[in-house]
């Protein structure tokens, strides 16, 4: 299969909202509307095995977030780590003016990696407009040491290969990058010229050079989520995760289960950071069943 039928049934949009323009993935379907966000350098892509799939049970869109892909590129803010703005809210800020233009009023997030960390935020900041949270290998996060282990090398490793594609966008290093979410297999030559392409837009590259910049710089770990802020969590949630998925294992999900009130947890067998591509089927029953209330 390929992107492109994989994609058969989906309407692609350029929504622009008067502050951002978001290049959004739908699938028609009936029930709740489902944002489905990528992680940090990605593309609304990352679900496009999915969505098909999932337009059974629900509304589901996959988004470019600012500065990637092919949504807009805003001037970063330089608010604190806990101000009301800095750059990390302006993902969010950038999802809940997308849902006013739609005037959809209340909707499940699934959020990978950068995503997740996303979903946190609209889950224990904005409850009022999140009704479900599905965190998938989530990232930006500071959790009990005495019971988490975090992979200091395997976040080197992203800093490393990520930097060094945008730097240098070759097929080599782009699938080396790939290769760090899907070390199991899953990388495919089409994925790589997508990736390519898409970091080759100028304003988007430039735009993504400064994300790891800042994502990288010495004070990220004051804009992590803390365990307080995650007990928070009001909405039903689903911790989504793997047995190989790098920086943060397991033991992370296990803890997200313990102390997010009411918490599902699933597992998934071999797969690495990007479950939803790597084993769509079992990603898509998993999340159906969440939603539907029968997991």
């Amino acid at each position: 299969m390929t992107i492109h039928v994989d994609l058969l049934g989906t309407e692609t949009r350029f929504i622009d909202t008067g502050k951002y323009t978001t290049r959004a993935i739908s699938a028609p379907g009936s029930g709740e509307h489902v944002f489905l966000l990528h992680g940090g350098g990605g593309h609304a892509e990352t679900y496009s095995r999915n969505l098909m799939r999932l337009s059974k049970v629900c509304q589901p869109h996959a988004i470019d977030f600012i500065w990637h892909g092919m949504s807009s590129r805003p001037a970063y803010s330089n608010g604190a780590p806990r101000a009301a703005e800095n750059w990390l809210t302006q993902f969010t800020d950038q999802l809940i003016n997308l849902m006013d233009h739609l005037g959809i009023e209340k909707a499940v997030v699934e959020g990978e990696s950068l995503g997740g960390w996303i979903a946190f935020d609209m889950a224990i900041n904005h409850p009022d407009r999140t009704s479900k949270v599905i965190l998938n290998t989530s990232w930006g996060m500071h959790l009990d040491p005495a019971h988490v282990h975090e992979g200091g090398s395997d976040l080197n490793a992203l800093r490393e290969t990520s930097m060094n594609a945008l730097l240098n966008p070759t097929r080599e290093l782009l699938r080396k990058r790939l290769d760090w979410l899907m070390p199991l297999g899953g990388v495919t030559d089409e994925l790589v010229e997508l990736r390519q392409t898409l970091w080759f837009i100028p304003e988007t590259r430039t735009a993504l050079i400064e994300y790891y910049e800042r994502l990288f710089a010495p004070d990220i770990a004051e804009y992590y989520w803390q365990e307080d802020d995650i007990r928070k969590i009001s909405c039903p949630a689903l911790v989504l995760w793997t047995d190989k998925n790098p920086i943060h294992g397991e033991d992370a999900a296990d803890r997200l289960e313990a102390i997010i009130p009411g918490a599902k947890k699933h597992i998934m067998r071999g797969c690495a950071h990007w479950p939803q591509w790597e084993r769509p089927e079992e990603h898509d029953d998993v999340v159906s069943r969440f939603l539907l209330g029968t997991l």
